[in-house]
C-alpha cells in the first residue's frame, strides 16, 4: 500500500522540493497553501494553517480520500525582519500563528488518525536561527525554538502509540521565503538592520540547494525510526556543535559581527 503524506507550505521552496522527493519515492503527496496551484503529480488543498478549521479539515480530508495519512511534514513559514523593538505584537502573533500554531493546528488533527490507524511519522522543518538566534530575525528564531522545545515533548508523548516526530533543522536555503520588513529603527539602530537583512539574503542567495534539502527530509520522513532532531548540511552541523561548545559570550560576539556589524 502507497503511503500517503502530507506538506504544509508545499508550493515552493523546501516544501515543493520534499514533496517531489517523496512523490518520486512512490508516496501519494497532498500539498497545502494559502493560494490555488497545479503542480504535477502532488494534490494541492487551498488552506491557511494559522486557521485551526482550515487545517483540520484539510488533514481530514486528506484521510478521508486516502483511507489514511502517514506523514504530516510541517514546513510553512513567514519569516520577519527587523528590530525587536519596532516590530509590532500583530505582526509578531502571525508570524507565530502560522510558524508555530500551524504546526500545532496540523499535528492536533493528525493525532487521532494516526493513532487510530497504528501509526504515523510527523517531520516539523526547523532551522539553525532556531538554535543560533540571528540579530533582527529574532521573532523567526523565537518561532523556530518554540517549534523544536514543542517536538521534543511531542516525540516523548506520542512514541508509545506509534507515532514518531522530529525535528529537521536546515541552514541557509536557494529559496524565496514569505518575508516581511520592519524597516523602523534604522536611525536608532545605526544601520545594523539593513546590514543584517542584506546579510541573510546574502547567505540565503548562496545557500544549499532546495532540492538537496528536501530529499534528505523525504529521506528522513521515511525512515524506519527517528530521532528528535536532525540537521541538513555538514556546515551547519559543525555551526551548531560550535555553538554549543564555545563560550556564550565568544558565540554571541561571532554572531553578532556576521549578522549586525557590532
Amino acid at each position: 500500500m502507497k503511503k500517503v503524506a502530507l506538506v504544509t507550505g508545499g508550493t515552493k521552496g523546501i516544501g515543493l522540493a520534499t514533496a517531489n522527493a517523496l512523490n518520486k519515492a512512490g508516496v501519494t503527496v497532498y500539498i497545502l497553501s494559502r493560494r490555488p496551484a497545479d503542480i504535477p503529480g502532488l494534490h494541492h488543498i487551498v488552506c491557511d494553517v494559522s486557521d485551526e478549521k482550515q487545517a483540520r479539515a484539510s488533514v481530514e480530508a486528506v484521510f478521508e480520500k486516502e483511507g489514511r495519512l502517514d506523514i504530516l511534514i510541517n514546513n510553512a513559514s513567514l519569516v520577519i525582519s527587523g528590530a525587536l523593538e519596532f516590530t509590532e505584537n500583530a505582526d509578531a502573533k502571525r508570524l507565530m500563528e502560522i510558524n508555530f500554531y500551524g504546526v500545532v493546528n496540523t499535528t492536533r488533527a493528525a493525532l487521532p488518525l494516526m493513532r487510530a490507524q497504528g501509526g504515523g511519522r510527523i517531520v516539523n522543518i526547523g532551522s539553525v536561527a532556531g538554535s543560533i538566534p540571528v540579530p533582527f530575525h529574532a521573532w523567526y528564531s523565537v518561532s523556530k525554538a518554540a517549534l523544536a522545545a514543542y517536538t521534543f515533548g511531542l516525540f516523548n508523548e506520542v512514541k508509545q502509540m506509534g507515532i514518531s516526530a522530529c525535528v529537521v533543522i536546515p541552514g541557509d536555503t536557494k529559496t524565496n521565503p514569505f518575508r516581511e520588513k520592519v524597516t523602523a529603527g534604522g536611525t536608532v539602530y545605526n544601520g545594523r538592520i539593513a546590514r543584517s537583512v542584506a546579510r541573510m539574503e546574502k547567505d540565503e542567495k548562496n545557500g544549499m540547494d532546495p532540492n538537496f534539502v528536501g530529499r534528505s527530509i523525504a529521506k528522513i520522513a521515511l525512515k524506519k525510526h527517528v530521532k528528535p532532531t536532525y540537521a541538513v548540511g555538514l556546515l551547519y552541523k559543525v555551526f551548531l556543535m560550535l555553538w554549543r561548545l564555545l563560550p556564550v559570550r565568544l558565540a554571541g560576539y561571532i554572531v553578532g559581527r556576521m549578522y549586525s556589524g557590532e
